[in-house]
């Protein structure tokens, strides 16, 4: 299903907001959402600092950051069920308070296994800041509003990873870590307040006659979400290129820079933050862009044809260079992370495939690809750059051939998603 047939697509009921509650709205979804992109992205800032006082090895380190991804990932079936039942609203406060319940864990955590419990626990919490907007999205806003406020989401979560870097770098030394993880759970608290005082209350769904399955017939299952050739289509591209573009920005970009390009902490946190301001104007150009070319009929799926290859060059440059890339390795990655936000166009195209009492179910099964994929790259870096130092590589060589390896399976997963038949509406 192309961009082009979504935007025609009906809402089932389209309750639309006026815009200024609209705006009101977004903003209370976006300010939560930037709290849990930086709790997201904190572990590359602070990867130096956690690595010498806890003595983690590159595997604990990826098994630390990707602890978040995999509590992230065991809620997101649920997640689905719940929003389509209760609404955003009820769901994102419920699951909020457990993030602020992370965050407290995290600051006291004495042992890599309370750092770990913790990182499981704010993923856990913070779940929902996404897939809960992107649901009320799918009801209160239009086909080419939804793919500007989806790219706007997005943008607003790479100003969250861009305040995980220079701003954290800079409070490191007045506060310490513990004392910022305090201070994120009482922010996380406050978007809660703003959240409870200005997002409307979940009305219940209206059946219709066009909708295969009407809303009052709805079991909550996900058969339809996983009967879906559309859906499968893109999941191996969400869960490596996605995913792995979330999981090297938010952890093993730091890594990169200091192990194999010999950068300071402080060079990487700066480093971080280039990426990272990169990644915010993508999406945000991406929010002006897509409505227009939805309207001219382009479909998403050229767009991720024609744009995720522009990746594999990066990758290739990055694993060719190694060390050699020197003062260039944050533009490097940078450019990495930007020419696969492609991709990201496929979140709210699998949202607008299917009917708006689904959009909660089908956002969430496909985030928990995408997230699957985080947990699973950021680990497996890891283990590969653990393995190639067991081997007798030298640490750059190691992440040259754990970042090679990455590359095959973006390209594979990319030749799957072209030679899939595509699926007519």
């Amino acid at each position: 299903m192309s961009a082009a047939t979504m935007t025609t697509n009906t809402l089932a009921h389209p309750d639309h907001l006026p815009r200024r509650m609209a705006v009101v709205v977004f903003l209370a979804f976006a300010l939560a959402y930037f709290f849990s992109a930086l709790v997201r992205a904190i572990t590359a800032t602070l990867s130096p600092t956690l690595t010498s006082e806890f003595n983690l090895s590159a595997q604990d380190l990826g098994l630390l950051a990707g602890g978040y991804f995999l509590g992230f990932s065991l809620t997101q079936l649920p997640l689905g069920r719940w929003l389509d039942q209760h609404g955003p609203k009820k769901v994102i406060l419920a699951f909020l308070m457990f993030a602020v319940l992370g965050c407290l864990a995290f600051a006291w955590a004495g042992s890599f296994h309370g750092l770990l419990a913790a990182r499981v626990l704010c993923g856990m919490g913070v779940s929902a800041c996404l897939m809960a907007p992107l649901t009320g999205y799918r009801r209160w806003f239009d086909a080419s509003t939804q793919l500007r406020t989806n790219s706007w989401m997005l943008m607003t979560g790479s100003l969250g990873m861009l305040a995980a870097t220079l701003p954290v770098q800079w409070l490191m030394p007045i506060w310490g870590w513990r004392a910022l993880f305090v201070m994120l759970g009482v922010m996380i608290a406050i978007a809660m307040l703003l959240i409870a005082l200005v997002v409307p209350v979940w009305q219940k769904a209206t059946p219709k006659a066009s909708t295969p399955q009407a809303p009052s017939q709805d079991d909550g299952s996900y058969r339809e979400i996983w009967r879906s050739a559309y859906f499968w289509r893109m999941t191996p591209i969400g869960f490596f290129t996605y995913g792995g573009m979330v999981a090297i920005q938010t952890l093993w970009a730091g890594p990169w820079m200091t192990q194999v390009a010999g950068w300071t902490a402080g060079e990487a946190a700066q480093g971080l933050f280039l990426i990272n301001l990169a990644m915010l104007v993508s999406f945000w150009l991406w929010g002006l862009i897509t409505p227009g070319l939805a309207r001219k009929g382009i479909p998403v799926e050229r767009l991720i044809a024609w744009g995720v290859p522009l990746s594999f060059l990066v990758i290739g440059a990055l694993v060719w260079m190694g060390p050699a890339v020197g003062d260039g390795a944050a533009v490097g990655v940078a450019l990495l992370c930007v020419t696969s936000t492609f991709v990201a166009l496929a979140q709210p195209a699998v949202g607008m495939a299917f009917p708006s009492h689904l959009a909660g179910r089908a956002l969430s099964a496909y985030n928990l690809v995408v997230f699957a994929g985080i947990f699973v790259v950021q680990w497996g870096i890891g283990l590969l750059v653990d393995a190639g130092l067991g081997i007798g590589l030298t640490k750059p060589a190691a992440y040259q051939a754990a970042l090679a390896s990455f590359g095959i399976c973006s390209v594979l997963s990319w030749l799957y998603f072209l030679l899939k038949k595509p699926v007519q509406p």
